[in-house]
């Protein structure tokens, strides 16, 4: 997908009472600092134009929500929704996944979701997926003992080699599904993204998993 430049938007970024601009000097006191409460960290990586995120933090306003995207003209998007909700437990970074476990301690994060990631279709670059075991290596250093990593997309080689980097990484497979929009368990309380919706509306199977680690 090729992302269309939005001249202006690194600055507007930089402006943004929404963005963390510093998340090095964040690390072990996200709740207290960011938000200033106690309740539990859940982070998207790579959360586009942040639908999927904004109507969880909607859902469960007890609940504090990073987005991280790497992309400025993608975050910029994100941003322009929150200023018209400015949701109280939602805030993003403009940051490379690669780097997390620099910005969050062991046991910080409950949850971290990757929906419709990119699938680095190139052998060469499996190392960049992020459901590789290298990036399985690096949530396990900032996840709770029972947190968990919920994953979601449309292609099914992906899918395919998710599940056998959680097995190879020592992973617990929790749940799975190669057709969420027919499965009655896993559908239950799912949140669409913008793809998602698009994707189920051509009928393009979603498929899902939820691991955890050992």
């Amino acid at each position: 997908m090729r992302l269309r430049n939005i001249r202006g938007s690194r600055e507007r970024i930089a402006d943004c009472e929404f963005v963390v601009h510093e998340p090095e000097k964040m690390k072990g006191n996200w709740s207290r600092k960011v938000f200033g409460n106690n309740n539990p960290i859940q982070i998207e990586i790579g959360m586009g134009k942040g639908k999927f995120l904004m109507e969880l933090a909607l859902k469960n306003p007890s609940i504090n929500y990073v987005g991280i995207e790497k992309y400025s003209s993608v975050l910029i998007r994100a941003i322009d929704k929150q200023q018209e909700i400015k949701l109280p437990n939602i805030m993003f970074l403009r940051f490379e996944a690669e780097y997390i476990q620099n910005i969050f301690v062991k046991d910080e994060v409950d949850k971290i979701y990757l929906n419709f990631s990119d699938p680095w279709p190139k052998d060469r670059h499996a190392k960049r997926r992020l459901t590789s075991r290298q990036f399985l290596a690096r949530y396990e250093e900032i996840l709770r003992s029972d947190g968990l990593v919920e994953f979601k997309t449309d292609n099914r080689t992906l899918f395919e080699f998710s599940l056998e980097e959680c097995r190879e990484a020592g992973w617990i497979l929790d749940e799975y599904t190669f057709d969420l929009h027919n499965d009655t368990k896993l559908l239950q309380g799912n949140v669409m993204t913008e793809y998602e919706e698009r994707f189920s509306a051509e009928g393009i199977p979603i498929h899902k998993m939820i691991i955890k680690k050992q």
